[in-house]
């Protein structure tokens, strides 16, 4: 496998220390985080624009298997940010056969708490989820074209080590919001993960929810880690009077449940946090969630 992932972040890291490929190359806007991410992969500089892509062009040469984990441009010509400059190099690679985007729950949009699969329509509303609707499709457009596998791989809220409520209670910055009848699904980066790696594997195309078992609500996933830590947890408040950004105020604009099944049933996906009960106490008794 030779593995090219455009935009190492979490996720994408997590991705790429598990497959473990024989080649691998990266891509990120940040020298630092290049120099830092460089035992992992040959990282290149990518921002989008033409002219770092005619750079890391040789680098596509042989490529196997793509990894994308670059947000969206948005606005009215909002889409991917890789296909407008790379397609043409990345369909001259008749190596590539498998594709994975990274994408979200969040193109769902609003469902009052029902629950949604891969088959409920996108009902996005946000400029950053209409742009992901657009950008996962014109990939799943650019594997029929070239005979790629595509998986999109729509992820809930992303926790793991370093970032989760644990955390946020070490350091002071968790709250306890309450919108009644307000949940969320979530998702561990090691499910992740393996969510890429069984796209790779089963050389899957198509629509997938990457989520756990058991959406809840936001304010008692905040009790059940300061009871894993001993300490009292913050106060409840409510949603409706709480200084919100606009962006964290979006989030609760949303309220769905989200199922995994094709996940389970096509990829052959086994959670191993299959809910943030498993995650938290796992995470704490290992130490692993600093």
């Amino acid at each position: 496998m030779k593995l090219m992932a455009f935009g190492l972040g979490y996720s994408a890291t997590a991705a790429l220390s598990r497959l473990a490929p024989r080649e691998a190359v990266g891509t990120t806007r940040s020298a630092a985080k290049a120099a830092a991410l460089a035992p992992l992969a040959e990282m290149r500089l990518f921002d989008g624009s033409p002219e770092a892509a005619e750079a890391l062009r040789p680098a596509l040469t042989g490529v196997t298997h793509v990894l994308v984990s670059i947000a969206p441009a948005e606005g009215p010509d909002g889409g991917d940010r890789v296909l407008p400059v790379l397609a043409e190099a990345l369909a001259d690679e008749k190596s590539l056969v498998s594709i994975a985007y990274l994408s979200t729950v969040g193109v769902y949009g609003d469902h009052a708490g029902a629950w949604v699969d891969e088959t409920s329509e996108c009902r996005p509303k946000s400029a950053r989820s209409l742009a992901r609707v657009k950008a996962e499709n014109e990939w799943l457009a650019f594997g029929e074209t070239i005979g790629a596998s595509v998986a999109v791989l729509r992820l809930s809220g992303i926790y793991g080590p370093g970032r989760n409520g644990l955390v946020n209670l070490a350091e002071g910055s968790a709250r306890r919001l309450v919108k009644p009848g307000q949940v969320f699904n979530r998702i561990h980066v090691d499910d992740i993960a393996a969510a890429v790696e069984r796209a790779f594997a089963t050389g899957a195309s198509g629509l997938f929810n990457i989520t756990d078992d058991e959406p809840a609500p936001p304010q008692d996933v905040v009790a059940y880690a300061a009871e894993l830590m001993g300490v009292a947890p913050p106060p409840e408040q409510d949603f409706e009077t709480a200084e919100l950004s606009p962006m964290a105020r979006s989030f609760y604009g949303e309220n769905k449940r989200v199922a995994n099944l094709k996940s389970k049933s096509e990829l052959g996906l086994a959670y191993a946090y299959p809910d943030y009960r498993t995650a938290f106490s796992r995470m704490w008794a290992e130490g692993s969630w600093r």
